[in-house]
């Protein structure tokens, strides 16, 4: 029985900083998050057991990669002693640092992270002994386990890289910052909070999976924290035309004149248009207005069963061509200029070779291209989701309800960077138990949209595992055979230096294919910040070199670097061929009247 003395209360007494739970409201958190566990658990067993999809477990052919891997290594006992050899040494090594700083001594690290590694910056790996060798046996094992796996002999490429991917996957996975006994700021929450960080992360935990009908989908911000129209894709225009798969935003000026030749932008139905217009100080729709270009955006439909039948020919048409006409009715300009982005920059080329064979392809004077692949030969860690197995289970998945879910989508992207964008929202939100802040970038990033099964089959098969696009004739579109060496209009093409979705070499080669006069530009950066990267941050830099040689590699190394944004260098060029000026348009006062408000009605359709 415990004493008490004055106002000192009874019951075990926590040391400083450490707050014990109220057993009894822990006991009743608990018992509430089990009735939640155990009903998700239920759902999810009865829709495997009701489940039409006969698509095998391992469509993946994980198994069969690693499989032959094994046997490959196996196969050279030699080589494996050696690495083994190796690792014993660089342990004997690490047990001799950890021993020394315990002594008190000075010691130089065995293992340490790279530079932008964020899952060790919190202090205590670097200055508690204990932590400090756990991080650097992690770090020890997991460079092991990688080489050992890159340097077996006889496997063909895609094996190779399949196998080097999921080890990857497999290492970040296993990290000690993604388990509470090992991260030393979930102990630390753990003991300040009283254990409460891990009931409210168990919380969020079934948030999501509830969020996913029983696949977890983790929550990256705060969904609630943004309203597109509201705080983000907030540019003020009109929708002045629509059909199935899109509407067609035309920008108000801010300038008095503008261009006389308007600017039609082609974003990636994979994902939104808003990325092109975040915020006012990011929005590359707005910085292009106060450019005085006449600014249009193709806003794509969220595809569901309706769409199932829609085509690449079909997305050609609707969202090209027919952007054309549009525009050309809304400012009776025949001849416009063209962006496009990704996904989008490859209907464009794809529609400039319908252009070219119909003789038309003065409609369009000029085309950018922002990170766009049309030789497909190296898509980078892409490649791992494309083989002829994996694509006959995507084709059949898709079957049942006509379309890709986006969180297949979401997923695949998010693994290309999983410390990033899935172990360390695991740290934040299911160990720390804290929520994610509110971040555009990410809002946008699970804003999904879904793919129609005939169109994304067509695109993986004969782009991803054919490379069919880039060969005279490989494909035909519209009843023409494709030929993307006849096209001779003047080109623009962007891609960035960090790229992991379309690497910038094979952004490279469409230097290599057009027929017209091209300028390549390498920004630094990835995917989205490369090219979202205005003017007035002043931020990462571009390379540029007049010399389009064949290799990639010979261009960078005599390239120039310049400082700042590569968005003034566009302006300069764009500009030169197009420098009259007329009266700024006011969005539907052409012939086609404004159907209703930017951003307009199909960008708020959300598909998770």
């Amino acid at each position: 029985m415990t004493e008490t003395t004055g106002d000192k209360p009874s019951g075990p007494q926590a040391e400083p900083g450490v707050r014990l739970p109220d057993p009894v409201e822990l006991t009743q958190q608990l018992t509430r998050l089990a009735e939640r566990g155990q009903k998700l658990v239920t759902e999810f067993l009865e829709r495997q057991s009701d489940s039409k999809d006969g698509v095998a477990l391992d469509s993946l052919n994980i198994g069969g990669a690693f499989f032959e891997m094994t046997a490959r290594m196996m196969a050279d006992p030699g080589r494996l002693m050696q690495a083994q050899m190796q690792l014993w040494q660089d342990y004997a090594a690490l047990m001799t640092s950890a021993t020394r700083r315990f002594l008190g001594e000075p010691a130089e690290p065995v293992a340490t992270p790279a530079k932008d590694d964020k899952r060790f910056r919190d202090p205590a790996w670097q200055e508690g002994t204990v932590f400090d060798f756990i991080k650097q046996s992690y770090l020890l094992s997991a460079r092991w386990i990688q080489s050992v796996v890159r340097n077996v002999e006889g496997l063909d490429e895609k094996t190779a890289q399949k196998v080097d991917f999921y080890t990857r996957q497999f290492v970040d996975a296993v990290a000690p910052s993604n388990f509470v006994a090992t991260n030393p700021q979930v102990l630390r929450a753990t003991l300040e909070s009283g254990g409460e960080n891990l009931v409210k992360g168990l919380e969020n935990l079934l948030d999501d999976l509830e969020r996913g009908k029983g696949q977890l989908l983790i929550k990256m911000t705060d969904p609630n924290a943004f309203q597109i129209g509201g705080n983000v894709a907030v540019a003020p225009g009109k929708i002045v035309y629509q059909n199935e798969l899109m509407q067609l935003i035309q920008y108000a000026p801010t300038t008095e004149t503008v261009f006389k030749r308007p600017l039609v932008i082609i974003p990636p139905w994979i994902n939104k248009f808003y990325i092109l217009d975040l915020k006012p100080e990011n929005s590359f729709v707005r910085w292009a207005v106060e450019q005085g270009h006449t600014v249009f955006m193709v806003s794509w439909v969220n595809p569901d069963a309706r769409q199932a039948r829609k085509t690449f020919d079909d997305y050609l048409q609707e969202g090209f061509l027919d952007v054309l006409d549009a525009v050309e009715q809304a400012t009776g300009e025949r001849v416009s200029n063209v962006i496009g982005y990704c996904l989008g920059g490859t209907l464009l080329a794809a529609g400039l070779a319908v252009l070219t064979a119909r003789r038309q392809q003065r409609r369009v004077a000029a085309a950018t291209y922002f990170v766009t692949l049309v030789n497909f030969a190296d898509v980078g860690e892409v490649r791992v989701f494309i083989d002829e197995a994996q694509l006959a289970a995507l084709d059949e998945r898709m079957k049942e309800h006509g379309y890709l879910d986006a969180r297949d989508l979401y997923t695949t992207f998010n693994l290309l960077r999983a410390n990033d964008l899935i172990w360390s929202f695991v740290v934040n939100n299911y160990l720390l138990g804290k929520e994610p802040f509110p971040f555009d970038l990410l809002y946008w990033n699970s804003d999904s949209t879904r793919m129609p099964a005939a169109m994304h089959s067509f695109y993986l098969h004969n782009m991803y595992e054919k490379n069919l696009l880039c060969r005279p004739g490989g494909v035909s579109l519209a009843g023409v055979p494709i030929d993307l060496r006849k096209i001779r209009t003047p080109s623009y093409i962007v891609a960035t230096k960090e790229d992991h979705i379309a690497p910038w070499k094979s952004v490279y080669a469409g230097t290599q294919l057009y027929g017209g006069a091209c300028r390549f530009v390498l920004g630094a950066s990835g995917h989205i910040a490369g090219v979202i990267n205005p003017p007035s941050a002043n931020k990462y830099g571009y390379w540029t070199n007049p010399a389009l040689p064949p290799d990639p590699a010979e261009w960078l190394e005599a390239a120039e670097r310049h400082e700042g944004s590569w968005w003034n260098d566009w302006q300069s060029w764009i500009s030169a061929s197009n420098d009259k000026k007329i009266p700024a348009r006011t969005p539907g006062d052409g012939a086609l009247p404004a159907l209703e408000d930017a951003p307009g009605g199909y960008v708020k359709q959300r598909a998770i």
